[in-house]
């Protein structure tokens, strides 16, 4: 039997609803969200949160929005979520974590919902990383801009319909601009310079990388394919040039072009272009855990610090049996809690106790983190070189989802016996190899799998969106049903 069926069959204890949050239902959420809600016993429920409704060439645009449609997942409103005690879903922007309480925020100003604080005993953090700017519609970044970025749209709430909008928008730009620069050799950059040159060969295109080589992190022969592909479209590529940021603070006007904007870069070498788009890497969404405490985040890469189980990970104190005063501080809070709670613990457990908020999980080292309920997946977490991918937090979920139920049939003590799994340790995560499918314009495709490289020429414009679609449990849906 399954650890999410075993978990599922433990029966009901008489203590009000126990929650399980997932922040961010993009791949690794909802599939989190997915497996907690079929193996999860009841007097527990899910409550997934995300700021969208649902989870790019012209005409097709509305099919990269699909609606949410997780099994057993119903939706709420922010203010009927304290009522709630089945799982359910609710659109809000999570504004602060605590190690066992959430603020929710309606998205839109002026909604009549007010803020929310919700108690959590896990939670599962996939709120991924901030998007570069041609593709982020929530407008993160600040300071220069992609000239792609909409002006017509002010507000964003993250409604299909406002995202749609705002792709039009973008694709308008994209149609009017006779010369195009996209910075960032990533697979972003090759697939925005390959669909723009492949669409409009008249455009003169241009792709700036700052390394020698195309995606470096997989094979060669993958930057090989790649550049090829690009030639072929006619794309100028500058490989081993990093772009002077210095240099997009000016506007170059002629009469002809009066968007016409020279950048340069670092060498000296001018490139113009009136549409410029900066496609130069995510940044890792982990704010909110730098806000909750700064150790839980490396500060050079912005990454949450995670244990092999995807747990939160502070890092241990330099010396044994000496801990900093936010630990003291952080051990007495829980002693209050309980206390308020009826706790029947006479005496303060010891950092190395096995209580249910701090828990060690190395067979071979004792690892001692402060929050062992909350879990961290997906582009947010510094989880051993995994490359940053959908199929990778979608993995890394998995193991999240598992571990908690394993925790809490662990901490339940019912229809546990000797040698149960559910009694063993924690599930590791390992990555495998790296994997990756790029477009190179409408039909051509490389891809890397399982350390074979190849190249494909079946594409269609939209990618064959209807997969996706059924994967996110849209299944037969028609193009007229990808509208709503």
């Amino acid at each position: 039997m399954s650890i999410a069926t075993k978990a599922s069959h433990l029966s009901a204890t008489e203590f009000p609803t126990k929650t399980v949050v997932v922040l961010g239902g993009s791949y690794g959420g909802s599939r989190a969200a997915h497996l907690l809600a079929e193996g999860i016993p009841q007097g527990w429920r899910v409550v997934l949160v995300d700021r969208n409704s649902y989870a790019v060439l012209a005409g097709h645009e509305h099919k990269a929005f699909i609606p949410y449609n997780i099994n057993n997942i119903t939706s709420s409103s922010l203010s009927d979520l304290p009522s709630c005690t089945s799982h359910v879903r609710v659109q809000a922007t999570i504004t602060s974590i605590g190690d066992h309480r959430i603020t929710l925020s309606p998205n839109l100003p002026g909604s009549q919902e007010s803020d929310l604080d919700l108690e959590y005993d896990y939670a599962v953090y996939a709120l991924g990383s901030h998007l570069p700017q041609p593709i982020d519609l929530w407008n993160h970044q600040k300071g220069v801009k992609s000239s792609l970025q909409p002006s017509a749209i002010s507000t964003y709430g993250g409604t299909k319909s406002e995202g749609v909008s705002s792709l039009q928008e973008r694709q308008k730009r994209v149609e009017a601009a006779r010369s195009v620069l996209v910075v960032g050799g990533g697979a972003l950059g090759i697939q925005f310079a390959s669909d723009i040159a492949a669409i409009y060969p008249q455009k003169r295109v241009t792709l700036l990388h700052s390394r020698r080589r195309l995606l470096p992190k997989f094979d060669e022969a993958v930057h090989e394919e790649a550049l090829q592909g690009l030639q072929e479209l006619n794309v100028r590529v500058i490989l081993g040039e990093r772009l002077d940021f210095e240099s997009l603070q000016h506007k170059s006007a002629t009469p002809a072009s009066p968007e016409l904007r020279v950048v340069r870069t670092l060498s000296g070498q001018e490139i113009s272009a009136d549409l410029l788009l900066l496609c130069t890497g995510q940044t890792p969404n982990t704010g909110l855990l730098r806000d909750m405490d700064p150790r839980a985040v490396s500060p050079d890469t912005g990454l949450a610090r995670v244990l092999r189980t995807m747990q939160l990970c502070v890092p241990p104190p330099s010396e044994p049996h000496k801990y900093q005063a936010d630990d003291v501080l952080h051990y007495l809070k829980k002693l209050s809690l309980d206390a308020e709670e009826g706790s029947e613990s006479s005496s303060p457990p010891s950092p190395s106790s096995t209580h249910p908020d701090i828990l060690s999980m190395s067979s071979s080292t004792e690892t001692l983190t402060l929050y062992s309920n909350i879990f961290v997946v997906g582009d947010a977490a510094d989880a051993f070189d995994a490359i940053k991918a959908g199929h990778t937090s979608y993995y890394q979920a998995e193991v999240a989802a598992r571990n908690i139920l394993r925790l809490i049939s662990r901490n339940e003590k019912v229809g546990i016996t000797a040698g149960d799994d559910l009694d063993s340790e924690l599930e590791e995560y390992a990555h495998g190899p790296p994997a990756i499918k790029v477009t190179l314009g409408m039909t051509k495709s490389v891809y890397e799998s399982n350390g074979v490289v190849g190249t494909k020429n079946d594409g269609v414009e939209d990618l064959g969106v209807a997969v996706m679609w059924a994967a996110c449990g849209m299944r037969d849906v028609s193009e007229e049903d990808m509208f709503a």
